[in-house]
């Protein structure tokens, strides 16, 4: 109670065939080196408590808290569109935080050791892919998508044998739920109908209380919220450049949030081929195919739906479609929503579209900075534009200024532009720079910094200059990796 722990074990009352009970694997020698007071405090966790020795016994798996139900969660998934029984191999859901406010938060180990589900791997995750993705995932919550959060990070005192010898570590990852299209597909597979009744109606109490729990549709009703859900999430990652970078279905939630930070970066110089994922060598999650695969991975999540649907299957089939061919529409409704609010538009035209469109392919054709592009315009300095003098560029700008001036006069076009783009995002380079600091050197304060001013990326104040400067060119394409 001094922690301020208060668990309620839901996900462990569903069937034992969507997890194994186990406790986390001790490790040699915890210490806390990433801790979230603001994170903790929204949890009704005692800071104090938790930064001390005890805080670092239970984020490394080493204690397990009163009241805490361990387990590791099966699923299933396409990975690159082929089907595969896959699971929490490296990660344990302690259970369920209430919060003082009542909200329920899963807490989960991820690095905590050997699960039914590891197959080949270790169990373990090394220290800077846990970090890189406390710093996204963070930044994320910033820029007010909906996200997975971290809690904590902690050193293990161990070696993680990868591509060399790298030192071990533990995150603590915070999330509205961890139930995956990934987990819908594993009970169609493995699961009976009233397993994957059980599932559907858990997520609808848990993650969609609004609709009706005796309602004749109510499943189709779960299809539909998470298409919405779903269609907003990808719109925010493409309107402030993040590539996810493993978009498997394993890796879309029900409850809408990003989560897995694994090969991900945010877009430099404004291009829809990019790809960063040193595994994504064909470009199936590259920045411009997020939409189409967020598509796809929803037609999956419906198939998996079709016998609660209907008992006919070619009704059943026809009512998810019908959900399935609007997910395009909705997508698109949010996405332009977003980019009008970018370029300080209050109300429609039906040339928006074209004059965005016109706006992306002048950034393509001159390798502009995405965020920077829309930084200068924000704050009236489109000189800083790389396409600025062309004549492409002028007949745009005045179009965009007539633009502005068909529209109220409130909320004013600088009001909504300070609003919707950010004056910083995490830099690759920037990212690169704070895990060396942390990693080779031991030193956290290089995070701490950057975490404090990614906390309000839209505060463009004086402090966060230095962090929007854009990267030097480089010959070598910027790679991630998924630290497995």
């Amino acid at each position: 109670m001094e922690a301020g722990w208060y668990f309620d074990n839901s996900y462990a009352r569903l069937p034992e065939l969507f997890f194994s009970r186990l406790d986390p694997v001790p490790v040699a020698a915890p210490k806390l080196v990433a801790f979230n007071d603001a994170l903790a405090e929204e949890l009704g966790l005692n800071a104090d408590v938790l930064r001390a020795d005890y805080g670092a016994a239970v984020f490394a798996g080493n204690h397990v808290p009163d009241g805490a139900a361990p387990l590791a969660q099966a699923y299933a998934g396409h990975q690159f569109g082929h089907f595969t029984m896959l699971g929490d191999g490296r990660a344990i859901l302690l259970g369920e935080q209430i919060t003082p406010e009542g909200k329920r938060y899963d807490i989960q180990l991820k690095g905590s050791g050997r699960t039914p589900y590891s197959r080949a791997g270790d169990g373990r995750a090394t220290l800077g892919p846990m970090l890189r993705e406390y710093i996204i995932s963070e930044a994320m919550h910033g820029l007010g998508i909906p996200t997975t959060r971290s809690l904590a990070v902690v050193t293990t005192g161990e070696i993680v044998a990868r591509e060399t010898l790298l030192p071990g570590a533990v995150l603590t990852r915070v999330a509205a739920g961890h139930v995956r299209v990934g987990t819908f597909q594993y009970a169609r597979v493995w699961g009976t109908y009233e397993d994957l009744r059980t599932l559907a109606d858990y997520c609808l109490q848990r993650h969609y209380p609004e609709v009706d729990p005796h309602h004749p549709d109510r499943y189709l009703r779960l299809l539909e919220g998470v298409i919405h859900r779903q269609a907003e999430l990808v719109a925010k990652w493409q309107l402030v450049g993040f590539v996810h970078g493993v978009m498997n279905t394993d890796n879309m939630t029900i409850s809408g949030e990003t989560i897995d930070y694994g090969p991900c970066a945010f877009m430099d110089v404004y291009d829809p081929a990019t790809v960063f994922s040193s595994i994504d060598v064909r470009g199936r999650y590259a920045y411009g195919n997020q939409p189409v695969v967020a598509g796809w991975n929803l037609a999956r999540f419906a198939e998996t739906l079709l016998p609660l649907l209907d008992e006919d299957r070619e009704a059943a089939t026809e009512k998810a479609q019908g959900l399935i061919d609007e997910f395009s529409n909705i997508y698109r409704r949010h996405w332009l929503s977003g980019m009008r609010a970018k370029l300080g538009i209050s109300n429609d035209e039906k040339e928006d579209e074209q004059l965005i469109e016109e706006l992306l392919e002048l950034m393509h054709r001159h390798r502009a900075d995405y965020t920077n592009t829309f930084r200068a315009l924000t704050l009236e300095r489109s000189e800083e534009v790389p396409m600025y003098g062309t004549d492409a560029w002028e007949s745009w700008f005045e179009r965009w200024r007539a633009r502005l001036s068909r529209q109220p006069s409130s909320p004013t076009p600088s009001e909504l532009m300070r609003k919707a783009n950010p004056a910083i995002i995490p830099r690759n380079h920037r990212v690169e720079e704070v895990l060396s600091a942390a990693v080779a050197e031991g030193n956290f304060s290089v995070m701490e910094r950057f975490l404090t001013v990614l906390a309000t990326p839209f505060a463009y104040s004086p402090e966060q200059d230095e962090y929007a400067v854009s990267p030097s060119p480089s010959a070598q394409p910027y790679r991630t990796f998924c630290g497995t």
